[in-house]
């Protein structure tokens, strides 16, 4: 399939990731058919410099594949030993009373940020398990009468 500079498939593709599949074509067809890099990436609707970076990943590495991309650690797991101590001594705790008493310390940090962080260390707090029983007992049936 070759595709024009300018194409619907430029257009559409510009600022995404490409699969591996469509690197390793490119790749291939730099190394394998003879082409320039800039040629490679005009049949494929690709960055000329995404083209020839490739390329170079292939013959140091032996691969396309895309990097691991890094992000900024959570705030909130810097302050784990801190949020343990409070649920400790108060396990009946809301998201929002954590998040207040954390406030009252220092830290800033949000009550949906902290119910993601308890729900990812799976971390139930006792009002919770508290409220489950409840409604199981609520919705379970009640016994038939014989009369």
């Amino acid at each position: 399939m070759t595709e024009e500079p300018g194409s619907a498939l430029t257009e559409s593709r510009r600022g995404r990731a490409v699969g591996a599949e469509l690197r390793g074509r490119a790749v291939a067809a730099v190394l394998e058919e003879g082409m320039s890099g800039r040629a490679a990436a005009a049949r494929f609707g690709l960055a000329a410099t995404s083209v020839r970076c490739w390329v170079k990943r292939f013959r140091e590495r032996g691969h396309v594949r895309a990097d691991a991309r890094g992000g900024a650690p959570s705030p909130v797991e810097a302050e784990r030993e801190r949020i343990v101590r409070l649920l400790e001594a108060r396990p009946e705790m809301s998201s929002l009373a954590l998040s207040e008493a954390l406030a009252a310390e220092g830290v800033r940090l949000t009550e949906s940020t902290l119910r993601r962080f308890l729900a990812r260390h799976r971390m139930e707090r006792r009002r919770r398990l508290a409220v489950r029983r409840r409604r199981k007992r609520w919705k379970a049936p009640a016994s038939p009468r014989s009369g």
